[in-house]
């Protein structure tokens, strides 16, 4: 690659400063992150879900070592910027989660989101404090590195119930003063929501698209304050979606009408620049 990971991150890092929304889209693997880049996006974001997926595996059953060497793929794959999708940190101490934000700086990602979910049913959510105490290890690992690695910190609450907005606000405040550059919260129902948090945080904040009635146009998340808008696994989903289409015509009519719909190989070449 001809730019250096100093110079991706100040690319990242610029993007963040406006002046409107940029969509940083998650690819799954290297030709899905060279055709992103083919296609003019300006930055890329690994997905925990996606990622796991194309191992046969389910969300949250990579290690550590299996998520940073599928980043590590993805950041060779273009000269775009990467942030990673990393979980909890893969553990719960934070002495592991600031540990996990220099081995990815290791393998050259600029960026990373750390999340305050626990992966476990019987609890699901860190408690408030130890969520922010997390999120302040993560954030002073982050600030040692010798370039500005974009710390995004997600507060999961509205994922389970009793979801409260004025308890994700609350967790989104606490992790951007503990040192977090973007704040995320999957799940904002409706717009006056993501109007809501945009105007209680100072620092930039992420919008995922990929839940059904819960995704909404660029220029209404502009309007809103956005300023990132990631993609979860909503391509991976897309493309699985004309895989198992193609696939069922063939099982069950026995006809290759799909054909007639696909990109062809020597476009898909040159949109990867082979």
């Amino acid at each position: 690659m001809s730019i250096t990971q100093t110079e991706k991150a100040a690319r990242f890092r610029t993007l963040h400063e406006g002046p409107g929304p940029f969509v940083i889209p998650n690819p799954w693997d290297v030709g899905s992150a060279r055709i992103l880049a083919g296609l003019g996006f300006q930055a890329l974001a690994t997905t925990s879900a996606a990622s796991a997926c194309v191992l046969g595996r389910r969300d949250g059953e990579l290690t550590r070592d299996e998520a940073l060497a599928h980043a590590r793929l993805i950041v060779n794959a273009t000269d775009l910027p990467v942030s990673a999708d990393l979980e909890k940190g893969f553990g719960d101490a934070p002495e592991v989660v600031a540990e996990t934000v220099r081995l990815a700086a290791e393998v050259g990602l600029v960026g990373c989101t750390i999340e305050d979910a626990t992966r476990n049913a019987d609890r699901p959510l860190y408690d408030f404090g130890f969520a922010v105490e997390r999120i302040a290890a993560a954030a002073q690992t982050a600030r040692a590195l010798p370039f500005p690695f974009i710390l995004t910190a997600r507060a999961h609450n509205l994922l389970y119930p009793p979801a409260s907005l004025d308890d994700t606000i609350s967790r989104l405040q606490a992790f951007e003063k503990a040192g977090a550059d973007v704040l995320f919260a999957p799940g904002l129902p409706d717009l006056d929501s993501v109007r809501a948090v945009c105007a209680a945080v100072p620092k930039p904040i992420n919008f995922m698209v990929g839940i059904k009635g819960k995704s909404f146009s660029i220029s209404e998340l502009a309007e809103a304050g956005v300023r990132r808008i990631s993609l979860a696994t909503s391509l991976y989903r897309a493309a699985m979606t004309g895989f198992l289409e193609a696939a069922k015509e063939v099982r069950d009519k026995g006809q290759f009408g799909f054909l007639d719909r696909c990109v062809t190989t020597p476009d898909l070449n040159t949109l990867m620049r082979l």
